[in-house]
């Protein structure tokens, strides 16, 4: 079972972003999501984000992880 959780974009270069996960900074792939920008919220997947979210649904995950559901 693979869990997804949201990170936010803090920097972009070229097809690659760095995505804030919670304090920790990772890179990951672009590749499969539409005009992604600084300060998008993203989920990834094997070093590549899969899917774009607002900051709204982001939170809502959180919530959930947080079990205040």
């Amino acid at each position: 079972m693979c869990l997804a959780v949201p990170g936010k974009i803090i920097k972009i270069n070229k097809d690659i972003a760095t995505v804030d996960f919670g304090g920790v900074e990772t890179k990951v792939g672009l590749h499969l999501v539409d005009s992604p920008k600084v300060g998008d919220w993203v989920i990834s997947h094997a070093g590549m984000a899969i899917h774009k979210m607002t900051e709204c649904e982001a939170r809502k995950v959180f919530r959930a992880f947080e079990g205040k559901v």
